[in-house]
């Protein structure tokens, strides 16, 4: 039951702006964050949630801390290295820009008009962390963009109003109007400091707006711009700024800051006159004005870079430039996609570019000086239909409503392929037992096979008439291929190797949602929406073999892995247990209570009194049969005992109020007379969305009574899989593929503990030589580490005798810790001869117990048979090399 979120798959963007720290790109998918390292080619996903859609990330400049905001303007102060919250903090507007200082000790935040300094908490230890520095109020419109100077006293502000302005952050006695830079036709979209690189002192401002214009502006410091030549009248306090002088005119702790930060600077090697001469008091003058020629496209996204002194820009159109400045000389121009780009930016080195179109879900990380690839990832762009593991529990493939199959690494959570040749919506996956074969089934009247190694579709299966597939199954042999369809209620049954319709099961009345070949025979089960579940003897051709009876619907139908028991579920929310050998009733689980959860926003009763989607739509057995998972139209997935028939757990998919059907009350003052105001659209051209409005349905497969959401995605779940290790689980939710795996964390959980079972008779034991002792003390305890340690300490010519003594209770629980050293120990020989002892030696009791270690059995294969391929590509990639280093040694000699 110790099952905790790991990872997100098939969404690895949706919108807002990344950030890339060192080698780790930070982007927003929903209300959660992914982490790609792009040197271990690897993601992940931080474990905490936002209350809604994240809209605007920043990060620190020595990487430690990330904030997040979310579309309700609350924020999350997160510790990256430890992956928690230390702070929360809620903004009364809508935040627009966010940025760290260039030390880190402030942040900027773009609220409306309002231009808010914070201060940023740390490490310190306080109440109420975040400290309200300075509140500019000049802005006339929303502000788009901030950058700081290099010694963060200053920061320079773009708006929609179409005007740029420089901000001095330390409070004068004569507080001034900030510096306007003026010109620009359309809102700005960048702004940015130039440095001078030996003195590292701003000489020069870039500006640019969203018609394609770049501003260069140069400082010119012969001519003094004080407030009184420039006939500035000083501004009133901005409202909700604390006073920052006492009444003797000292000045704050802020002010004191800012001038350890100046002499920190200066002593740093910083030209001495960058304070003698403020930036807000010199002459700006425009210097040149250029233009990206790529109308009618609207400039979305940009970044500079100071050491490289380059811009990267992204247009509406897909197009993105890289130009060096000031020359404006362009160096690449290429197009990525033919939507809009909504994230550009630089790493910290200059050499990466990462760009994000949220409409597409694509995320890419570009190494513009080779022109090459270092990231290219893609997710599905509508709901995920359907998942399946492959028999080694390394891959896991998707189908989605975008017509698309993609194949996922499950270690690193990247795409390594996808299939595009369907025309609608995927339905139905399967992965044939030899592990290179995948079978999908399409609303496009077609079934396909795929080939894994040569990155093809070999063959396609269809019906004399046309017929729109919805569910599929493979026998073990992979002889026979059977798919059920949504309009003729039939059953179609294919050769594989040939390739020919073998035959046609007709019986049912209703769409045939659900189909299972047994783990054991070849008898098919089939679920239809006309009430009854049907046993067929595919070879024998003999038609239903027996046919089961229920009230309501059946929406879907699974077999335990030994073959001795169904389960399907109905539309009255239960789910009901078969002995599909005797044909006879089990038993029966009541589950309307205990997925019900959350009101649709168009719900007119509450979510306790409604009746929509109180049902399950999705099974799926644990390998060893012993609980069952499942899922519908809730935001909760629920893991039921088989033999007891209890709820063991329920997990919330998700808590992103963004999603329709997540929260149990609504708000009656967000319902109008038009309907309630999430669903009412603000025509805000604006605002960037990841995914466009669209219709969250089942396109073509929803359920009886079912209806279609025009507004916000409803939370479900449509489909769910069990890894056949056992060790982790994934869901196709709304959200996209969320990984669920065992919590690698220590959990205290001792097999046979008593008074004298410590670490230090272990220890006492190791020191002592008494290699076994200590081993079965350690088996006892249970503690990950220790056994480990104890396993190392035996010698190699003692682990036949050693494996011959462990007791059969303690045989799963060691081969767990072998099947996780083979994933990172180098001594690969000596964990491979303790395998081969276990198995020589226990290998009778294996084979009786193979149903309760076959999960173990299945994750100890699946690390063999990762690391003989690793040996494999690296001994034949070397072979050529090895070949050349010999013969050159041969002639030498």
């Amino acid at each position: 039951m110790n099952f905790r979120f790991q990872n997100i798959l098939g969404a690895p963007y949706r919108g807002g702006n990344a950030v890339i720290s060192d080698y780790s790109l930070l982007s927003p998918v929903g209300n959660r964050v992914s982490v790609t390292e792009l040197i271990k080619s690897q993601t992940i996903t931080l474990p905490f949630e936002a209350t809604c859609n994240i809209s605007r990330i920043a990060l620190s400049p020595d990487g430690n801390f990330l904030l997040t905001v979310d579309d309700q303007s609350r924020a999350l102060f997160v510790n990256l290295s430890r992956r928690v919250v230390l702070h929360r903090i809620s903004f009364k507007k809508r935040v627009t820009a966010l940025c760290f200082s260039s030390d880190g000790s402030l942040i900027a935040v773009g609220l409306g008009k309002l231009l808010q300094i914070w201060r940023s908490p740390g490490f310190r230890k306080e109440f109420f962390p975040f400290k309200l520095v300075r509140t500019f109020s000049h802005c006339s419109a929303a502000i788009t963009s901030l950058d700081w100077s290099p010694d963060s006293n200053y920061i320079i502000v773009g708006s929609k109003d179409l005007a740029v302005r420089l901000f001095f952050l330390k409070k004068t006695k004569a507080d001034a109007k900030p510096f306007m830079f003026l010109g620009h036709r359309e809102s700005i979209v960048g702004v940015f400091f130039s440095i001078l690189k030996k003195t590292i002192r701003v000489f020069r401002i870039y500006t640019i707006s969203r018609d394609g214009a770049i501003f260069t502006w140069n400082l010119d410091e012969s001519v003094n711009c004080d407030d009184n030549s420039r006939g500035s009248i000083s501004d009133p306090p901005a409202p909700g700024t604390p006073d920052r002088r006492n009444s003797d005119g000292e000045t704050d702790e802020f002010d004191t800051g800012m001038e350890d930060r100046k002499r920190k600077m200066s002593s740093g090697g910083v030209d001495a006159n960058m304070s003698e001469t403020p930036l807000h008091k010199v002459k700006w003058e425009l210097m040149k004005k250029d233009f990206f020629m790529q109308a009618p496209a609207r400039l979305t996204a940009c970044d500079y870079h100071r050491e490289l002194d380059m811009v990267v820009v992204g247009f509406s159109n897909g197009v993105f430039g890289l130009y060096q400045m000031p020359d404006f000389v362009c160096i690449h121009l290429l197009s990525i996609s033919r939507e809009k780009i909504t994230t550009a930016v630089f790493n910290r080195f200059g050499n990466w570019l990462t760009f994000g179109c949220a409409k597409l879900g694509q995320l890419l990380v570009w190494e513009w000086r080779s022109e090459s690839y270092i990231l290219k990832q893609q997710g599905h762009y509508f709901d995920v239909n359907c998942v399946a593991y492959s028999p080694d529990s390394q891959m896991l493939a998707t189908g989605a409503d975008d017509n698309k199959v993609k194949v996922w690494t499950v270690s690193s959570g990247f795409c390594f392929i996808t299939f595009s040749e369907h025309t609608n919506a995927v339905t139905a996956l399967h992965f044939m037992a030899n592990n290179h074969c995948l079978l999908s089934a399409s609303l496009d009247r077609t079934v396909r096979a795929w080939d894994l190694f040569r990155y093809r579709n070999f063959r396609t299966f269809t019906t004399p008439s046309p017929r729109q597939f919805v569910s599929l199954a493979a026998d073990h042999s992979g002889e026979v291929i059977c798919s059920g369809t949504i309009d003729s209620f039939e059953i179609f049954v294919w050769s594989m190797k040939t390739g020919r319709l073998l035959d046609i099961l007709s019986g049912h009345e209703g769409p045939v949602h659900g189909l299972m070949f047994s783990p054991t025979n070849a008898v098919l089960s089939s679920s239809s929406w006309d009430k009854t579940v049907k046993l067929w003897d595919v070879f024998e051709g003999k038609g239903a073999v027996e046919t089961f009876q229920h009230n309501h619907d059946v929406l879907t139908v699974v077999y335990r892995p030994d073959g001795k028991q169904v389960a399907c579920s109905t539309l009255d929310g239960q789910i009901t247990f078969w002995d599909p050998l005797d044909g006879v009733l089990m038993h029966t689980i009541e589950g309307r209570r205990d997925i019900a959860g959350g009101r649709l926003m168009t719900d007119k009763r509450s979510a306790i009194n409604s009746s929509s989607g109180k049902y399950f739509t999705t099974l799926c057995y644990s390998a060893d049969g012993s609980y069952i998972l499942a899922g519908g139209s809730s935001k909760y997935i629920c893991m039921y005992d088989v033999a007891d028939q209890v709820l063991l757990r329920r997990f919330q998919i998700t808590h992103n109020i963004s999603l329709d059907g997540v929260l149990d009350f609504l708000n009656s003052k967000r319902m109008t007379d038009a309907g309630p105001l999430d669903l009412i659209d603000d025509e805000n051209s604006d605002v960037e969305i990841g995914i466009d409005q669209q219709k969250r349905g089942n396109l073509g497969q929803g359920l009886p009574g079912s209806m279609l959401n025009m507004g916000r995605p409803i939370v479900r779940t449509k489909s769910l899989k069990i890894s056949p290790t056992g060790r982790s689980w994934a869901a196709a939710t709304t959200e996209g593929v969320l990984m669920y795996s065992i919590d690698d964390s220590f959990i205290f959980d001792p097999t046979d503990l008593d008074i004298d079972l410590t670490p230090e008779a272990i220890d006492s034991a190791l020191s002592e030589a008494q290699h076994q002792r200590a081993l079965l003390l350690g088996l006892r305890l249970n503690e990950d580490s220790i056994i480990k340690r104890c396993i190392f300490s035996v010698k190699t010519p003692e682990i036949a005798a050693i494996a011959s003594s462990i007791p059969v209770k303690y045989l799963q629980r060691l081969m767990e810790v072998f099947s996780d050293l083979l994933e990172s120990c180098p001594h690969l020989e000596f964990i491979l001869q303790w395998c081969q002892e276990l198995c020589k030696l226990h290998g009778n009791f294996i084979q009786q117990n193979s149903r309760s270690l076959l999960p173990t059995l299945r994750s100890l294969q699946k690390s063999i048979t990762k690391l003989h391929q690793d040996l494999m590509e690296t001994c034949s990639s070397n072979e050529h090399l090895l070949q050349y280093l010999c013969s050159t040694g041969t002639k030498t000699n």
